[in-house]
């Protein structure tokens, strides 16, 4: 998926200060359109997303998460600057200005925001010129260089802490009705029938507020509706579905739902487009690693080893991204305990991941995945009280069914490793064993 451009412009033909009637959809087609596709983004006409030609609140969302935009001020057109304010307000440097010469002086309070100018002709269609489509090609470009803050959005496409954390905190500090956060959380207690109950009960995902269909969304991987992920993503608005929280999560659900190919495309493009990030890299890691088990179970032995080292690197480039991310680290030690022989590369690793989900741990905010890394670091240091502890500490923070099932599977593969090496510890065998009864309840 390309980067998004919004383009807030009228439609259809609009009267310029000079008399003429500026025939917008000519300027879309002829001029902004293929400078946008030049410049490697995907265009968005704003009057295509509008309902009713109304302003709300989706349409704000839209605006904001799309990483680009164009605006054509040419007619002084009050609702385009009026998205161009709320744009300014969080994306400015990823705003594009420009208008049409010789139809009027600009507002004195965007002219000195460098617009760029274009020719048109008599009959209000562009003058078509390479000239005009490089000059805005160009700028987009240099705007696809410039990083930017979005706050409002910061949880979807820009969250500043660990990135794990994002879909943890969500439901604290995004605000929408609390109606639907109730009924949701209601729902994900009774399961996935009454998660759907709700999502027929919200109607249009296209066009509801970014934090119920988020919450929704998260709901549905609560109780492990990986096909409603998925279906889900595909009604949302496109500026929406291309966030990186979408984009990671809907790789999970690819994977848990046996799509490990279409995840893996998702999560590299997230990588080449986004940067490395530990939660990006993390869930890839997963990706390889359900294959590696199911190769070992087909009895594929070369496959296997090669997909174990993939799975190490992709957690290891996760833990490296971000060392307070102790989570993908966790998983590379641990997959480096089930090489044949072990990867001595664990011994130097493991200290460094102690260290990281201790200072998280001792910050006062630990969640279940810092317990889990502790219990599965006391396993492979062959510490039972230490990994009796940090069993009790996970278990009273469990919130998702899936969380002490994935523990459980990592503690089942350790043990399984050992037993061949003749080092198996019996008593992993019965935590693993209260994990799997958690995960029931």
């Amino acid at each position: 998926m390309q980067p998004l451009c919004f383009v807030l412009m009228p439609f259809g033909k609009k009267p310029a200060a000079d008399g003429r009637l500026v025939d917008f959809d000519a300027v879309y087609e002829q001029l902004i359109k293929p400078s946008v596709v030049a410049a490697g983004l995907e265009p968005l006409r704003a009057d295509e997303e509008m309902t009713g030609g109304i302003i709300h609140k989706p349409m704000f969302e839209r605006l904001i998460l799309c990483e680009y935009a164009v605006a054509d001020l040419t007619t002084a057109n009050a609702n385009v600057f009026y998205e161009l304010g709320l744009r300014h307000a969080v994306r400015p440097a990823t705003t594009v200005l420009l208008f049409a010469q010789g139809t009027g002086q600009l507002p004195f309070d965007v002219a000195p925001l460098r617009a760029v100018p274009y020719q048109l002709g008599a009959d209000g269609k562009p003058v078509m010129n390479s000239l005009d489509r490089d000059m805005l090609t160009a700028k987009l470009r240099d705007a696809r260089q410039v990083k930017t803050d979005s706050p409002v959005f910061q949880l979807v496409e820009g969250f500043p802490d660990i990135q794990r954390l994002k879909t943890d905190v969500f439901r604290e500090r995004v605000k929408y009705s609390g109606t639907l956060r109730q009924k949701l959380a209601l729902a994900r207690k009774q399961g996935l029938d009454a998660v759907r109950a709700v999502e027929q009960e919200i109607g249009s995902i296209h066009d509801a507020e970014a934090g119920v269909v988020i919450d929704l969304f998260l709901s549905y991987r609560a109780v492990k509706g990986w096909n409603e992920m998925i279906a889900l993503v595909q009604k949302m608005s496109a500026p929406l579905a291309a966030t990186v929280l979408v984009q990671e999560q809907l790789g999970l659900a690819l994977n848990r739902a046996n799509r490990g190919e279409e995840a893996e495309r998702i999560l590299l493009a997230l990588v080449e487009g986004r940067g490395p990030s530990s939660e990006t890299y993390g869930i890839l890691g997963r990706v390889y690693k359900d294959r590696w088990e199911a190769a070992l179970k087909a009895g594929e032995k070369a496959l296997a080893r090669g997909l174990l080292d993939k799975a190490i690197n992709a957690y290891l480039k996760g833990f490296e991204a971000d060392w307070r991310d102790a989570y993908p680290g966790v998983n590379a030690v641990t997959l480096m305990e089930l090489k044949e022989p072990p990867d001595v590369r664990r011994e130097r690793l493991i200290p460094v991941v102690s260290y990281a989900v201790e200072r998280r741990i001792e910050s006062g905010k630990p969640d279940y995945w810092d317990h889990a890394t502790r219990l599965e670091l006391a396993v492979l240091a062959k510490d039972q009280q230490k990994a009796e502890s940090a069993l009790a500490d996970a278990l009273v923070v469990v919130r998702e069914s899936w969380e002490p099932e994935t523990t459980a599977r990592n503690l089942r593969l350790i043990h399984e490793a050992r037993e061949k090496r003749n080092e198996s510890i019996q008593w992993s065998k019965g935590i693993e064993d209260e994990l799997e009864r958690r995960s029931k309840q």
